[in-house]
């Protein structure tokens, strides 16, 4: 169906084109937004009123388009990536990466504006980047990828590492040591049975298998004959 678009819509036209699109595109994205309306004769009658308003911004639109331009292909952008000693970056630089960078410069550049030559860029070095600005003007920026070296292990720190690893090893050590003795010092002690003192009770217990003491000589009748009577005097 034939709609009249009221807004500037990338890629599909600018305000006031007519355009050819299909109905659900028209009644469920197009007209509910107001970028379109339907091609009618009163909705023509409308925009032939607006024509000269709408030639007007147009006409400030190439201009300033015009001064984008200008400002963008003098412009030398660099980034940064992480990138191997052969040049291949570790990770991408897609028109994302790309449209980030610029809003840090000032720039307002829609994603979808950016044309890479490839998908994504994953070297380093120089590359061109189109830019698309307003109706068929563009702009063509370089990209200046620079690799980031990723600092490689130097001896001292695979060293160090190692140093660790064998603390680890004798700090386990260490522990199984210290273990060994906690386990010999909270062993239970020996049974009396097997101690020397409980051998020497055990073979006075079977000299004396009743389980008997032997009595102590009676001292109170030793004492009393070794006292004078009173009868001798």
């Amino acid at each position: 169906m034939k709609v009249i678009l009221n807004k500037d819509l990338s890629p599909l036209g600018e305000e006031g084109d007519v355009k050819d699109v299909a109905k659900g595109y028209a009644r469920n994205y197009l007209f509910p937004r107001g970028i379109a309306v339907p091609y009618n004769d009163r909705t023509i009658k409308i925009f032939e009123s607006r024509r000269e308003e709408i030639e007007d911004r147009k006409a400030q639109k190439r201009t300033d388009a015009a001064g984008l331009k200008e400002r963008l292909e003098s412009l030398n952008l660099e980034i940064s990536m992480p990138a191997g000693a052969n040049g291949k970056l570790y990770g991408a630089v897609t028109s994302q990466t790309i449209m980030d960078e610029l809003v840090k410069l000032g720039f307002r550049i829609e994603r979808k504006k950016i044309e890479l030559p490839a998908p994504s860029l994953k070297n380093v070095g120089k590359h061109k980047v189109m830019i698309k600005l307003y109706e068929s003007s563009s702009a063509e920026i370089t990209v200046n990828i620079m690799g980031q070296e990723i600092k490689s292990e130097t001896k001292t720190s695979a060293s160090a590492r190692t140093g660790r690893r064998h603390h680890g090893s004798d700090s386990f050590g260490y522990r199984g040591s210290r273990g060994t003795r906690e386990i010999a010092e909270n062993k239970p002690q020996e049974s009396q049975a097997e101690s020397p003192a409980a051998g020497e009770s055990q073979a006075e217990d079977n000299a004396n298998p009743e389980g008997q003491t032997a009595s102590s000589p009676d001292t109170s009748a030793i004492t009393a004959s070794a006292e004078p009577s009173g009868d001798s005097q």
